[in-house]
């Protein structure tokens, strides 16, 4: 099969934080981790920490040192019952404090960007096929992934990638899912999303073969 460029998985937050004393978003990348996504992909996990510097010195330079084919971002939603896929990015109305006490002046992300920005990736499909697989956990669509560090995590990627990025919301362990099926739904959404990728790619390489 043909092979993959490199695949970057971040766990969007790690350690407890706020009312979490676990942090689910990390737990389930370690599960990911031990599956694996196949031979054909490298698969990478790192931790970003809740802080908005750090994010803004740690995704470029991840970005720059691996040129991934594609990054996604897990984070923990205390609000989430379902396996949740973020369409997009916010630029703007990051006002909470993150774990040093600290928010950007100018409450956004890059300042001059867009107000929003959408993944590339076709989340209504990957929703489908993965609801469709028969895993035990449902996966659902949002498009506000809530103006903190995973919202803000979200934009920087999709701003450096040029829409190549990802971001996937768990609930807390439990509540319903435990690791191991966070784990596997990880799995098969990274697995989708990749493929996906590569179909387009085949498609526009198609193309300029025929034109």
């Amino acid at each position: 099969s043909r092979q993959l460029r490199k695949a970057v998985t971040f766990s969007d937050s790690f350690g407890p934080f706020g009312e979490h004393a676990v942090n689910a978003s990390w737990v389930a990348v370690q599960e990911l981790k031990k599956l694996g996504l196949g031979r054909d992909v490298d698969l990478y996990v790192y931790e970003v920490p809740v802080e908005y510097q750090a994010v803004q010195s740690l995704v470029p330079s991840l970005w720059k040192q691996y040129h991934p084919q594609l990054v996604v971002h897990v984070g923990l939603s205390g609000m989430a019952t379902t396996v949740t896929l973020e369409k997009c990015g916010h630029n703007y109305g990051y006002k909470g404090l993150d774990n040093c006490s600290f928010c950007p002046d100018s409450q956004c992300c890059v300042e001059g960007g867009p107000e929003c920005i959408d993944s590339v990736i076709d989340m209504d499909s990957v929703c489908k096929k993965v609801a469709a697989s028969g895993l035990g956990v449902a996966v659902s669509m949002s498009k506000d992934a809530g103006r903190y560090l995973c919202d803000y995590t979200y934009y920087t990627s999709l701003y450096l990638s040029r829409g190549r990025s990802a971001f996937v919301h768990v609930p807390p362990l439990d509540k319903p899912y435990g690791a191991e099926a966070l784990g596997r739904a990880l799995q098969a959404i990274v697995q989708e999303m990749l493929q996906l990728l590569v179909q387009a790619e085949e498609k526009i390489h198609c193309q300029h073969a025929h034109s």
